[in-house]
Parts: structure tokens; C-alpha cells; sequence
């Protein structure tokens, strides 16, 4: 025989003889299976060492390990030891009772490991091109199907299930590590079996061939028959109960993956005992449309006489003598010689479709249908066998199975492997399809269905939700794109809606469903993953990468999820948000610095020291997602969609993209998408096989539409000939606005619902990883840098004088002795502990600005900004065209003192940044934004000045409160009589106070050198000083200013330049606030003694001179000029 030859290889390496593998194991394989025992008497008999013989066939079987022949995989097939031996052995313990029979327990190891299911891209990849050359494995393939059919013969499987049934009844106390390897080995096998594919049916071949193709239907059927299907229920039910059962929950999970992905739910949900009926009917109609489609385009009686046509291509041009040489690749092209066609159909059809039947069509890529389903030829008892198992599975087991998988998932467990969350995700969708298939197949008896929505609201919690989009969120981020699990959670997320829209129909009487259904919509809308996945997944799909099943998946998702948020929007008028995705990080370099300060890019961070809540929110209506819909990249995937109409079998999947199509080209209005000459070659076809579509409402809303679409392109056309030339072209990046009847929305209708702060520059922040005190150590490297050491140095004399100024109110308070030394050590500061009466008596400290420059890095500033956060310093007033900062009354002196001592030793010794600059360990903090509230608050939040105009209601209520005081307002026309009077006398005050000051030379607010003074505003500046703002016993509530108790007799001037400005007419609107200010701080800035005045500021021209939001006093512009 060939294989008694022993092969001789040379090393290329080291020159050495080594012999065939094959030629050492298949004398030792031999042996052993000669071993194990044989027939005697048409009865089987095992050796007397056939338990050592199993042990080393087992042995054996691992030097494949390191093989990728499969020596010994393919030497135990020549044996045949599965079918001849280890089946007898099985049968003659375990199939007699010995079930917990070692023998019994080794055949079936034996019998999983040689069932294994082969991964042909994985094994083909690990091949070597020139060793492993002659590699095949149709033969490994082979042997897998004679084991499933060997395995199925009468009591193989009954003995099984006998071995792993004593596990199985022991307390859970009482089991120990073997009994759970004895039912995982069981159902290992099981998975094993499931896992063969059988040979795709074929009456042609043999009868050996043609049981291959059925032994799926027997294994259902035996399964069924020894109770193994109600183990694998039992189990699934339990895996939350019981230990035993919850090891094996995603083996289970695999074992419902390999059974029902080989039939459609909605085909198991019908009545099976009509099924060949329907399927024979189904057939004969296919055949019947064949038939007329032949005789519609076959030739006449008269075809018999033969036809012979000349076609001329330019029948203009004048033909060529035959005598002249033509050169030129284009001369015989445009030439006007005939051309002869011999075929019948050119009378009535187009001479071009003629000429193409003699082309040499491309080879084209066949595009793949379903890599997750497979199609099982399963008879009609087995079908009926599935679907009483899923009905009862739906029934007793999903909540629960479903519940443990989740969370074993969520707890990463070990045993949970990658494709776990794909057969989770399939193994999910096809229950809720089959489970709302049924529901919607059982008639109402009572008013009450039999299966209520409670049997699978295990789908409808956000845990679950939450984790099917992130799993799609990831297979879409990975690269390469998991394809098959993201068509997984598309087809169980299009499920999902197609749930809720259950609940929240018509037919629930339950309101709690309704109001479940409700939340459920919001949250999916606000969540707004949905919503990018539902476009994202169309305009990913490229013809050949995808299959037809996930290009299906994909357009019922988004036909699903539209009519979903149409209804609902329909129903809820009320204003509806969705969460804004936030920016990927961007990675800095060397160029990417801010020009201002040098700063890297933004941290995309959450701020955990900010106040106010960053939202990242926008408002949702679905008009605006609509119009997100017309996008050139879905338009193409509809097409390639609707270019397979011919394979539509059933009217649904026409109905999905008509309706897709007609939100695009007439919803939105977005019809030069379609104006494409490849498209209306599409359409031409269409138009051409109307006759041939099927006759019900889809198919004639597809014509109505394709003539719509038609209609509207030659109008343009008339209107823009150029299009005729654009139509070779894609319409992407907005072109096809140009050529459609879409008009831009007109701005001012909805407002921003997110307001962002971009009144003072971005805010910096040290970068994650550095201690407080590290991060004061960068911020003043920052500041030395830019050359800004007098910010530091006004940093610290602030501290100075807040300390003192606190360690005196502890020294009245506490009476304690007076020590204005500030260098205290630590026993001093303790002595110095304030009591709770002196805390009473802090207050917040205005932190005064001597100068501009101070004002202005206070505001602008961004290191100074961030040195006076992580001091603790709080913004008293935003409000202004400056900040303004104030020092907390809750900072105790001693917190002072230890930011002040750091200050100077940072400054002694500055923080060693390895020659690195300051400024590259800091980044720039997101800007502020704010949720806007409502009209109707008081506290109404702060809007640019380059915003829209409030909201309709806010403007509304503002027209209404000004009519209701107009009733209290008289005629002021009667305050100052007549009103040429009035005009005299203010031009005489004006005149005296320009005389006033050219008496003294000088303008009240200005120095001899032209530089702004700032005007003393008496008690307001002692009581900065002190840090006395906001205090009741300095400015009580009740209390006027001094400005209110000057009279208009008393200062004639001055009254007249009250009045003056109370009477112009540019006075500007409040503006408003984010939050209402207390009523004593107000004050406290407002408040103004009538003895500070002086008679210098009286005579000031008070026109040319405007307040800022800090209470000082600048120049207008005309007074600068």
C-alpha cells in the first residue's frame, strides 16, 4: 500500500534523515484501536484493557496539537474506531445503566474532541505555502459528518444524556469539580453535533449523499425525543439559581445560536402544518411570473423566416470611401458604416440593449447573503419540534437567561469570550422577531393575548439597551468594523423599536405600557446613539464588503426608527432634547499651541472643580433629523437597495425603501439627489418592467414616485440645461440643493437651547497627575516666564492683607494678644485658631484692582485666573466687562498663610520642570455652556449680546408686563411744562458746567499727564479695604443711598444731569442675569455718600463719563478724542 511507505525528507538545515509522521503514529494508532476490542458473534466485546487503550488514544490525539496535517485526526478516520468501537463501548456501559462508568465518560471525551467544529480561516491561515502545500481538508470535513450520523443511530444519545444526569441530581453541596466537567464535556458534544453542516440537498446524488443532507432534522428530532432539549431549558432557567447551571450558560447560549439561525423566526411562528402548501404555492407563482416574463420578450411565429436589420450609427455623416486610408484611433468609430443585426428583437427594442447581448459581460463579485444565518433543510417535523421549544423557551427561560448573561458580561467574566456578545446579540433578536411574530399571529381571546409584553421586558431595561449600544458603538469604532456584530445589533435594536412601538399602540389598554413606552422613546432620542447608528449604518455599506442581510438590516432600521419618532413627535409637542456626541480627543503637537498663551489644545476632561454643569445637549425635532437623512452616501445605499427589486419576496421590503426614498425626494425635499444618470437608468429599467411587478400598493407607489422624480428632474432641466452635464457627476457636499426644490430654514425661529460662555478667554488648567502644591509651582513658572512677576507679587500682598485683616477680627473677637508679625510657626497659628463667633465675623474680601493692568490680567489673564482657583478665590460678578474676584470668607487665615508660604517658596526655588516649559503642562478647560431654563424663572440665564432675540413667550410677557404698568404712568409732558422752556434751561446748565471746568483747569477724572483717575467713592473703598461688602450693618436693606436724599433743590446741577440722563433715549435694556444678586452687595456697589462729592466732581461733566462693572470710572470715547 502507498501509506506502508516511508517518506524521507532531507533537512535543508542540518542535513539529518527525518521520517514521515504518519509512517511512526499509524502503526501505534493501530494497535491500540486493535485493543480496544471487536465483534464476536454479531455482539461487541471489549478488550481487557480498553480503559488504558482510551487513555491512549487520547494521548495521541494531542499530538495534533502541534500538526497541521491532522496526522492522527486523519488516521483514526481510516480506523474508523468512532463508528466501530467507541459506539459499542458507550452502548455497552452507559446504554445499560453503567452511566458513571469511566469507560463511558472517556468515550464521550473521546468522541468531542474528534467532533470539534474546524475553523477553516483560521486553519488556512496558519498553513505554510510551501510545507503545508498539499494540505486538504475535505476529508476532515467528510469524517465530521459520518461521526453526527454515526453518533444519531438509536441509544447514543439516550446514553449521553444518562452521563450527565447523576451531576446533575446531586445537592450543590455534595458536587464536586468532576461533575461539572461531566456536563460541560456533554454539552460540548451537543454544541459539537449542532455545529456540522449538512450537505445542501440535491436529488442527483447518492443515497449515502443524500442522508448526509438530512441529519440536522434527525438530530432535532432525537434531541427532542431523549429530553435533551428540556435539559438545555431547565438549565437556561436556572443559570441564576444554581452554580452548576450558570457555568454553562454560555455554552447554552451557543447551543440556541447554532439551532435557530439555521430557520427565519417569522417562518417558525406560522402554522407549520400549512407551510408545504404555502411553500408549493410560493413556488408556482415564481414559476408562473418566469413563464410570462419569457413569453412577454420571446420572439414571434414569424421568427421563423429570420430577421436582418442594418443599423446606422450617424446617418448625418457622410461614408467613408473604402479606398481612403483612415488613421486615427476614433476615424472607425466615427464612421457611418451599418451594422447588420440578425435578430428579431431589434424591431421593437433599442438597437443599443441589441448590441449588448454580444458584449462579454464582466465578472462581477457576488455579494454574500447572510454570514450569520445559514439556511437548514429541516423538515416539517422538525420545525414543529424548534418551535415548541422556542414557545417554551420565550415562556420559562428568556428573562432569566437573558439576566445572567448580562451580568456576567458586565462582571467580565473569564469564561465570556468575544463571540459571546454576537450570538447574545442574535440569539436576543431572534426571540423578540418570533416572540412579536406569534403575538401578532394569535388571535385576541377575551380581550387578553396569551403571551403578554412581560415575557421579554428583560429587553426593555436600560441596562440591557445601554449595553447593546455600546457594543455597536465599538464595532463601529474598531478597525476593521465588526461587520456581523454590528448587523447583530441593528437587527435586535430595529426589534427593540418595533417592541416599543407595540406598547405604546392603540390596541394596549394598559396605561402603564403606554407610559413605559413613552420613557423608553425619550430615552432612546435624548441617548442619541440610536439615531447616529441608524444613518451612520447606511452610509457605511459598500457593495462587496457587506451583505444583502446587513444592507436589509440597515434600511429597516432606519424605516423603524423614523416612523417611530414621527408618531411620536406627532403626540409629543412638547420641546425634546438629545445629547450632543462629545469631540474625540485630538492629539497635541508641536504646533497645535494657542497664539495667546502657548497652551496645548483642549483636554477633552470632565472638570470636576466647576460649578456649573457642562451640558452637551441640543434640541431634537425631527424635521432637522430628517433633513440629516438626504445625504448622497444613504441615497446610494437606497438605490442599490431598490436595484434588487426583482428578489423583494415579499411586498415589505419594497414598501421600506419607497418609503425612505419618499422622505428624501418629497419630505425633504431633497430630489436633485436622484438626478443621476446611473439612477434614472435605474428608473428607466423600472418603468420598463412595470408590467412584470407585483400588483400591489408598493410596487404602485414605487411607479408614482419614479415618475414624481422623473417629473422634477426634466423641469429642472428646462430651467438649467447645464444640468444635463452635472448628472454624470455625484451630488455630494450639498450640490444637489442647487437643483432641488429645498430652501434653507429661515434662522430666528428656535434659539440656541445651549448657551456658550465666549465673553472672556478659555480658562487653563494643569494638566492630571501634579498635587495641589505642584500645580501653584507650574501656574507661577507660567507667570515668570511671561515675564508677569508683579502679578505674583500682588498675589501675595492680597494674602497679606487678608490675613492681618482676619487674624485682627480673631484678636478682638477672641481676645487674644495682638502680634502683627506674620511669620508665625505652627504652635503661633494654632493660638490663632479662630472660634465660631470669629468666623461669624468674616466676609467675603473684594479683591481691589490699583490699576488697569490688574484689572485686566484679573479678566484675561487665564494662569493668573487659574492661580486665583486653586487659592480658592471665587468670581463675586461676571457680569461686567471685568471679573470680579473675592477672597471667601469660609478660608481660614491659617489656609492663607500656608498658600502664602508656598508662594514664596516656589518663588525661592522654582519647581524643576526637566527644561520643559511651564505652559506644556497645562491645557485649556472647556468652555462654560449652560442649559438655558425657562422664561418663567427668575433666574434667567446669561446670553451674548451676539445671540437671537429672546423667545417669542419671553417677549410676549415682556409686552404684557409693560402694558399692565402703563396704566400707573401719566404724561410727563406735564412735569416740565413747555417744552422749548425746558430745552433753555438745560442748555444754560450744560454752559455752566463747561464754564466750571475751565475755571479749574482740569477735568474732574483726569491727571495733568492724561491718565485716568479713579474717583474715591468714600465709605464703598474703606469698606473693600476691610472687606465690609455685603454687610447689613453697613448699609442696611431698608436704607437709601445718598444719592436718593439729594434733592433736586438742592443741587440744581446735579439734578439736572439726573434728569438729563433719565431722559435720553439710547438708555439700554437690563440686561439679564444668571442668578439674582442679594440685595445688600448690590448696594454695597451702588452706595455712594453725598459728603465724598466734592465741588469738583459736581462741576464734571457727568455726560461724558460711563460706569463699568467694577464702580470705576473711564473716559467715552469723545472725551478721549
Amino acid at each position: 500500500m502507498d501509506n506502508d511507505v516511508v517518506s524521507i525528507h532531507s533537512s535543508h538545515e542540518s542535513g539529518l534523515e527525518e521520517v514521515d509522521r504518519r509512517a511512526i503514529l499509524e502503526p501505534v494508532v493501530q494497535r491500540v484501536v486493535d485493543a480496544l476490542g471487536g465483534y464476536e458473534g454479531g455482539a461487541y466485546r471489549m478488550g481487557d484493557e480498553v480503559s488504558g487503550c482510551l487513555r491512549d488514544l487520547k494521548k495521541l490525539w494531542r499530538k495534533d496539537d502541534t500538526d497541521d496535517e491532522r496526522t492522527v485526526a486523519r488516521i483514526f478516520w481510516e480506523t474508523r474506531v468512532l463508528p466501530n468501537d467507541l459506539v459499542p463501548i458507550l452502548l455497552a456501559t452507559a446504554g445499560k445503566g453503567l452511566v458513571e462508568d469511566k469507560r463511558a465518560i472517556a468515550c464521550a471525551d473521546l468522541m468531542t474532541a474528534m467532533t470539534w467544529p474546524i475553523d477553516m480561516a483560521e486553519e488556512l491561515q496558519e498553513l505554510d505555502e510551501e510545507l503545508d502545500k498539499g494540505t486538504d481538508y475535505t476529508q476532515l470535513m467528510f469524517s465530521h459528518l459520518n461521526y453526527k450520523a454515526a453518533l444519531l443511530k438509536p441509544g447514543v444519545m439516550q446514553a449521553l444524556f444518562g452521563i450527565v444526569l447523576p451531576p446533575i441530581s446531586k445537592p450543590a453541596k455534595e458536587r464536586k469539580e468532576r461533575d461539572g466537567q461531566i456536563v460541560n464535556l456533554i454539552l460540548h458534544l451537543i454544541r459539537n453535533l449542532i455545529f456540522i453542516k449538512d450537505l445542501p440537498a440535491n436529488t442527483h446524488l447518492s443515497a449515502d449523499q443524500v442522508e448526509y443532507s438530512s441529519l440536522q432534522t434527525r438530530l432535532v428530532k432525537v434531541l427532542s425525543e431523549t429530553h435533551t432539549l428540556d435539559l438545555l431549558l431547565t438549565i437556561a432557567a436556572n443559570t441564576s439559581n444554581d452554580p452548576l447551571f450558570n457555568a454553562s450558560n454560555t455554552l447554552v447560549l451557543e447551543i440556541f445560536y447554532l439551532l435557530f439561525r439555521g430557520v427565519k423566526p417569522h417562518l417558525l411562528a406560522v402554522d407549520q402544518s400549512k407551510q408545504p402548501a404555502q411553500n408549493l404555492h410560493r413556488l408556482l407563482a415564481a414559476e408562473g411570473k418566469k413563464k410570462k416574463d419569457l413569453a412577454r420578450n420571446a420572439s414571434s411565429r414569424h421568427s421563423r423566416f429570420g430577421t436582418t436589420i442594418s443599423v446606422q450609427l450617424r446617418p448625418g455623416k457622410k461614408p467613408v470611401a473604402p479606398d481612403v486610408d483612415t488613421e486615427g484611433p476614433n476615424d472607425s468609430a466615427s464612421s457611418s458604416r451599418p451594422l447588420v443585426l440578425h435578430r428579431q428583437a431589434a424591431i421593437t427594442r433599442e438597437s443599443g440593449n441589441v448590441l449588448d447581448f454580444a458584449k462579454r459581460s464582466k465578472a462581477r463579485k457576488s455579494n454574500k447573503i447572510d454570514e450569520l444565518a445559514r439556511e437548514d433543510n429541516l423538515s416539517v417535523e422538525a420545525k414543529i419540534v424548534l418551535q415548541g421549544f422556542a414557545r417554551e423557551s420565550v415562556e420559562s427561560s428568556f428573562n432569566p437567561f437573558l439576566r445572567s448573561l448580562l451580568k456576567d458580561i458586565k462582571s467580565e467574566r473569564p469564561k465570556i469570550k468575544e463571540k459571546d456578545h454576537l450570538r447574545l446579540l442574535y440569539v436576543t433578536k431572534w426571540y423578540l422577531e418570533f416572540f412579536l411574530t406569534s403575538r401578532s399571529n394569535e388571535k385576541a381571546a377575551e380581550g387578553q393575548r396569551k403571551w403578554n409584553l412581560g415575557l421579554v421586558a428583560e429587553v426593555t431595561d436600560r441596562g440591557w439597551i445601554i449595553w447593546v449600544l455600546k457594543r455597536m458603538r465599538q464595532a463601529m469604532d474598531e478597525k476593521p468594523k465588526m461587520w456581523n456584530e454590528l448587523q447583530a445589533g441593528i437587527e435586535c435594536l430595529t426589534q427593540l423599536l418595533l417592541l416599543i412601538d407595540v406598547m405604546s399602540s392603540s390596541v394596549i389598554s394598559d396605561p402603564q405600557l403606554n407610559e413605559a413606552a413613552a420613557v423608553l422613546q425619550q430615552q432612546l432620542i435624548y441617548n442619541g446613539d440610536v439615531l447616529d447608528i441608524s444613518l451612520e449604518s447606511l452610509r457605511s455599506y459598500k457593495e462587496g464588503t457587506q451583505s444583502l442581510a446587513y444592507l436589509n438590516a440597515s434600511v429597516h432600521l432606519a424605516y423603524a426608527l423614523l416612523r417611530m419618532l414621527e408618531r411620536w413627535g406627532k403626540e409629543n409637542t412638547g420641546a425634546v432634547y438629545v445629547r450632543k456626541k462629545k469631540p474625540g480627543k485630538r492629539k497635541t503637537t508641536g504646533q497645535g499651541l494657542a497664539d495667546e498663551d502657548g497652551v496645548p489644545d483642549v483636554e477633552n476632561e470632565p472638570d470636576g472643580d466647576s460649578e456649573e454643569e457642562v451640558v452637551h445637549e441640543t434640541m431634537f425635532t425631527f424635521d432637522a433629523f430628517e433633513m440629516k437623512f438626504a445625504n448622497s452616501a444613504i441615497t446610494k445605499t437606497l438605490l442599490t437597495y431598490l436595484s434588487r427589486y426583482r428578489d423583494f419576496d415579499s411586498p415589505e421590503f419594497m414598501k421600506r425603501v419607497v418609503n425612505l426614498i419618499h422622505r428624501q425626494a418629497v419630505k425633504a425635499k431633497a430630489e436633485g439627489l436622484y438626478f443621476n444618470v446611473s439612477t434614472l437608468h435605474l428608473f428607466k429599467t423600472i418603468l420598463d418592467d412595470q408590467k412584470s411587478l407585483p400588483k400591489d400598493q408598493s410596487s404602485k407607489d414605487l411607479l408614482k414616485l419614479v415618475n414624481f422624480i422623473l417629473h422634477r428632474f426634466f423641469k429642472a432641466l428646462q430651467g438649467e440645461p447645464f444640468l444635463a452635464v452635472e448628472a454624470f457627476f455625484p451630488k455630494n457636499r450639498g450640490h444637489w440643493k442647487l437643483y432641488s426644490s429645498w430652501e434653507p430654514e429661515r434662522k430666528g425661529r428656535h434659539e440656541r437651547e445651549i448657551v456658550e460662555d465666549t465673553k472672556f478667554p478659555p480658562e487653563v488648567q494643569v494638566k492630571k497627575g501634579y498635587s495641589w502644591s505642584e500645580q501653584i509651582g507650574i501656574a507661577i513658572a507660567a507667570l515668570v516666564d511671561d515675564g508677569k512677576t508683579e502679578l505674583i507679587e500682588w498675589v501675595k500682598d492680597i494674602l497679606v492683607l487678608v490675613i492681618r485683616q482676619r487674624n485682627k477680627i480673631i484678636e478682638e473677637t477672641d481676645k487674644k494678644p495682638k502680634d502683627g508679625d506674620l511669620d508665625l510657626d505652627d504652635d503661633e497659628q494654632k493660638n490663632l485658631t479662630p472660634s465660631a463667633e470669629a468666623i461669624s465675623k468674616f466676609l467675603d474680601y473684594l479683591i481691589p484692582y490699583i490699576s488697569d493692568e490688574h484689572a485686566e490680567a484679573a479678566t484675561k489673564n487665564s494662569i493668573l485666573k487659574l492661580m486665583f482657583r486653586l487659592l480658592k478665590f471665587t468670581i463675586y460678578d461676571d457680569d461686567g466687562d471685568e471679573l470680579q474676584w473675592a477672597v471667601p470668607a469660609v478660608i481660614p487665615p491659617s489656609d492663607l498663610l500656608s498658600s502664602l508660604t508656598v508662594i514664596d517658596q516656589f518663588l525661592q526655588h522654582p519647581i524643576d520642570l526637566d527644561g520643559k516649559k511651564a505652559s506644556e503642562f497645562m491645557s485649556k478647560k472647556s468652555r462654560r455652556r449652560r442649559r438655558r431654563r425657562s422664561p418663567s424663572n427668575s433666574d434667567v440665564e446669561l446670553i451674548d449680546d451676539n445671540e437671537p432675540k429672546r423667545k417669542r413667550r419671553e417677549k410676549k410677557k415682556k409686552e404684557e408686563t409693560q402694558y399692565k404698568s402703563a396704566q400707573f404712568i401719566e404724561d410727563s409732558d406735564a412735569e416740565y411744562g413747555d417744552m422749548e422752556a425746558f430745552l433753555e434751561r438745560e442748555k444754560a446748565l450744560r454752559d455752566k458746567a463747561v464754564m466750571a471746568a475751565a475755571q479749574s483747569g482740569k477735568i474732574g477724572t483726569m491727571r495733568a499727564t492724561g491718565t485716568k483717575k479713579r474717583r474715591k467713592k468714600g465709605k464703598d473703598v474703606e469698606a473693600r479695604k476691610q472687606g465690609n461688602v455685603g454687610n447689613p450693618e453697613n448699609q442696611p436693606a431698608g436704607e437709601s443711598s445718598a444719592d436718593e436724599n439729594v434733592s433736586d433743590g438742592e443741587d440744581d446741577i446735579l439734578g439736572a444731569m439726573r434728569r438729563s440722563r433719565s431722559s435720553t433715549p439710547e438708555t439700554p435694556a437690563p440686561r439679564a442675569r444668571p442668578r439674582p444678586r442679594p440685595v445688600p452687595k448690590r448696594s454695597a456697589k451702588r452706595s455712594m455718600s453725598a459728603d465724598t462729592v466734592s465741588e469738583d466732581d459736581v462741576g464734571m461733566d457727568l455726560a461724558g463719563v460711563r460706569r463699568t462693572g467694577t464702580g470705576r470710572l473711564v473716559l467715552s470715547e469723545d472725551d478721549e478724542l
